[in-house]
């Protein structure tokens, strides 16, 4: 039987960046993963830092996540860019939101609209491989391909043996109600279903790219007076896109592909079948946003994350076990900073 500090059960951003802090910080460290590599939120994302959008706590936290981003990409040797994202006014009420923006981040103002110069992009398909990877080089061990079945003071009980251990973080994103359903319950956990797509195109995008249908999805425009009427403007002009949960916006990838979406959905269980007309309803507002007839589907996909009234789910199940969610869809923005003040707090137990 093995022993170890910290026991992380979840290879995705949030599990990996709790991983990152501890070996940091001297601990050992045993990562559990029930697949064979990450798959789930933290690879199907738009591979988006958005840091300067978030308020409160998350600000904070995508802020202390900007500066490992980077340390991260130097040391595991990953794609990033700090290429910053372009939010696109295309009525004078997004405009208004943006000058009332001005007043509380640090952007700049343009024809188009405004330039948020510290965000950053990373090629989601491969940033959380390359992060795992660098952590086993630092001498953290993974078990791949094993389920976890309990999690408790003192050890964690895995498909492949038991480990013994001093603290433990269950980081498992959406599936929290897998171990801890009283948890979820309480915090009014569900999953967040996305529809994403990733289209071809000629050309640099170096941006990423937002509009008005994102100012209604990033706490931090809440700020803007002026919201309200791009609100009530979006919903009365296009009910269909408000309704779907619409965040017209896209990315491009090293290859120039661009991935492109989402729709949203809310359920405590996803439902297998995918309405087609959601996927239609992304294809044409890109395609109108970026000023072409139509756009070539490379790849479609489906994205699920963990969503609650709450941005973070950090709860204290047992003695020190954390179990830890990004429950706002920004995992890949915070996960970095949220990691180092969970593992202060459960590091006080030991």
């Amino acid at each position: 039987m093995t022993s170890v500090d910290l026991v992380v059960v979840g290879a995705g951003v949030v599990g990996l960046a709790h991983a990152w802090h501890a070996v940091r910080r001297g601990l050992s460290v045993t990562v559990v993963e029930r697949d064979e590599h990450a798959v789930g939120a933290s690879v199907r994302n738009f591979g988006h830092g958005c840091f300067t959008a978030q308020d409160g706590v998350a600000y904070e936290y995508a802020m202390t996540a900007r500066e490992e981003w980077l340390k991260l990409a130097r040391e595991a040797d990953f794609w990033l860019r700090e290429s910053g994202t372009v939010v696109v006014a295309r009525h004078d009420d997004e405009r208004a939101v943006l000058e009332e923006f001005a007043s509380v981040r640090d952007i700049e103002l343009t024809e188009e609209g405004a330039f948020l110069p510290l965000d950053i992009r990373v090629n989601p398909r491969e940033a959380v491989h390359a992060i795992a990877a660098l952590l086993a080089a630092r001498g953290v061990t993974f078990h791949w391909s094993t389920n976890v079945l309990t999690v408790e003071p003192g050890h964690v009980r895995t498909t492949r043996g038991t480990i013994r251990c001093r603290a433990a973080v269950v980081a498992v994103g959406h599936d929290v109600d897998r171990f801890f359903p009283h948890l979820a319950d309480d915090h009014q956990i569900q999953r967040c279903q996305l529809r994403m797509l990733r289209v071809a195109h000629s050309g640099v995008i170096e941006p990423a790219v937002l509009t008005g249908f994102s100012m209604l999805r990033y706490d931090a425009f809440a700020r803007c007076p002026s919201i309200e009427q791009v609100r009530e403007r979006l919903t009365r002009d296009h009910p269909e896109l408000v309704e779907a949960g619409l965040n017209l916006m896209y990315t491009q990838l090293p290859d120039g592909s661009l991935t492109i979406g989402d729709t949203h959905h809310y359920s405590r269980t996803v439902d297998p079948y995918r309405p087609e007309h959601l996927d239609d309803l992304v294809l044409t507002e890109t395609a109108r946003l970026l000023g072409v007839p139509a756009l070539h589907v490379l790849e479609r996909w489906r994205g699920i994350y963990a969503s609650a009234p709450e941005p973070f789910l950090t709860a204290t199940p047992a003695p020190r076990i954390r179990a830890v969610s990004v429950t706002s869809g920004i995992g890949m923005t915070t996960a970095l900073g949220l990691a180092p003040a969970v593992l202060d707090d459960l590091l006080q137990e030991l």
